[in-house]
Order: C-alpha cells, then structure tokens, then sequence
C-alpha cells in the first residue's frame, strides 16, 4: 500500500496522480514513512540539476562520478534540516581527487565542485584504477551544518582510509548520530534519445526511528565488552528495513522510467509506505559581487597587491564558474 500525505497534484499538469510517470520528476526530494516499522527516509533523484553542474565543470568522468555521490550524500542528509541553513559535505585526501565539496542551503539549493590532480589522475585511468576508494585516498570527510553567522557550527567528522563516500556515510550516522541508518547511492551517465549523454543519480536514505530509544540499538553500534551478540541487538523491524533495502538494484536508482514514489512502493507496499510532498532541489550558487567585494575590503593592501593584474583583480567562483573583475583602486583607498 502506498498512501499520500497531502500531497498535491504536479504543478505542471493537474492530471498526474502519486505513481504517475513524472509525477514527482528529477530534482525533487521524496519524504516518506513507513509506520509499521518504526522508518523514515527520503528518496531523490538527481537529472537536469546534476547534468548542468557537472557539465559546467567539464570534469574528467571519474571525478564527475565522485562529485555526483558527494552531491547526493549532500541532498539526502542536508534535505532533513528543519530550520534556514546549510549542510556543507567536504572531504580532504591525499588522493588524486583531494578536494570534493557539496553545499546544499535550505531548502533545496544545490552547488559543488571538485579538485584534483590532473597527472594523477591520468595515470591512474590509463592503470584500469578508477575506483573511489584510489582516487579519494586516505583522508577525512567532514560534515558540517551551519545555522548562520551568529550560530556555533556542528561538525562531524568521518576517516576516509580506503571506503567510499556511501560507507563513510554510514560511519557518521553509525558513531556521531547513532541512528540505525541505510543508504544507497547510484551514479551513471546515460544515453537519452535526443540529449545525448546526461549525468544521472538516484539516492535513499532509510532511518530506524522507534517511539522507545531501547530499540534503536543495533549491531552498527559498539556495546562494549560483554555487550550482546549482534543478532540479539538488531530489532526485528529494522532487520526488515535492511533487508528490503539491499534488494534495490542499481539501476532503479537512476532509471527515468521508475519514479521516486514507484521505487517506494516496490520497497515497501507490503508494510504500507506514507509518502509526503517532495522538495525541489535547484542549481543555485549564494556568490555574489558584493559577497565578493565584501571579501576583498577585508584583504590587507599586500594582499591586494598580490591579487592585482593590469590594475583589476579577477575572481571566479569555483561553484559556479561565474567571473568578477573589480578595479584594484577602490580596495587600496577602503584599506
């Protein structure tokens, strides 16, 4: 069974109903719940967001590909926030790709880039060693949510040494959140009928949220010397939730054809799944000019002197690859 929560029909078209093709569509985040066992979630699927913010960037498709999980990692966990802020994924390696950052503000402004070494990377393409476990490296990830400027940040952090994003996710949720937490990740780049290749990306997160905190211990959670054995820990309802869960396929995740709610339903119409109204995610950059300039008044007169070229200084946000060129003079009188 799948029920709706108030759920409007499409914007577009009055005529959709929950489970039509294209009802929800790309770029919306899908709450859900299913009741019986004690879950919550969301479900995304990334299309035209994720397609321009990679092909903006142009990057080699091995770092797209870890760029595009970061994003969605971003989406899923950002996209719970209940107040006006950001979640900002970052990781720092010693790999190849040492940089990866996915910022996503409230409530459904997506931007991200990445940094890598291009000889690196080169090398490890022509090796057959694309895996992101080689190209992130060792390292942290940090994820951090940030209220506004006259708020204290929280920041968890999470080693990289040799896992992927979608397990150093886990991690997080397994020691700093210690909620019982699934998730999957699936990125391709496909062939559409007059499009040519697009990036595609499908995400689900899946929480175990029981009315009793006894229940939520689990065998992702280190009880400590002479704690239970994992099978008494893990709650029947939980197990349940895991178990549906390793059934998706990765294709479902980023077909067009299989609609955020459709994969819902294949997952969960057994226990009744509750499906709330999606959340569009946009691609959406917070730079400014006078974000920018506001920056620059707070340079040193050396350090516009080294930022000046030809009596301007140039900057280009690395989100959105858009330019700013100001005149050097007014910096040098406002210092």
């Amino acid at each position: 069974m799948l029920e709706t929560a108030n759920v409007p029909n499409n914007q577009n078209d009055e005529s959709k109903r929950l489970g039509d093709f294209g009802f929800a569509g790309d770029d919306h985040v899908i709450p859900f719940e299913v009741g019986p066992l004690d879950a919550r979630g969301r479900v995304v699927a990334l299309g035209p967001l994720l397609d321009s913010i990679l092909g903006r960037h142009d990057y080699p498709e091995p770092v797209a590909r870890l760029l595009a999980e970061a994003a969605l990692v971003a989406v899923l966990l950002g996209s719970s926030l209940k107040f006006e802020g950001k979640f900002i994924l970052q990781t720092r390696t010693d790999g190849p790709v040492d940089m990866l950052v996915a910022d996503f503000s409230t409530p459904g402004s997506l931007r991200a880039y990445a940094r890598f070494d291009a000889d690196r990377l080169e090398a490890l393409v022509a090796a057959g060693e694309t895996g992101s476990e080689t190209l992130l490296g060792n390292g942290v990830l940090a994820l951090t949510i940030d209220q506004g400027e006259y708020t204290q940040r929280y920041q968890g952090i999470v080693e990289l040494n040799g896992t992927t994003l979608q397990e150093a996710a886990h991690t997080y949720f397994r020691q700093s959140e210690q909620i019982p937490t699934e998730i999957r990740l699936q990125v391709a780049r496909l062939v559409r009928p007059g499009q040519g290749e697009v990036w595609r990306a499908g995400g689900l997160i899946a929480q175990f949220l029981p009315e009793s905190p006894e229940r939520m211990r689990t065998g992702d959670l280190h009880g400590g010397d002479g704690a239970p054995d994992v099978e008494e820990q893990v709650d029947d309802a939980w197990r349940e939730v895991q178990a549906l869960a390793s059934t998706i396929e990765p294709a479902e995740l980023i077909d067009p054809t299989i609609e955020p709610e459709r994969l819902l339903y294949r997952l969960f119409h057994e226990h009744g799944v509750r499906v709330f109204p999606g959340t569009p995610v946009a691609d959406e950059c917070s730079c400014s000019r006078e974000r920018i300039r506001g920056i620059l008044e707070g340079f040193s007169a050396e350090e516009i002197v080294e930022s000046t070229e030809d009596g301007k200084i140039s900057v280009a946000c690395e989100f959105c690859s858009k330019s700013y060129e100001f005149d050097a003079a007014e910096f040098f009188k406002a210092n």
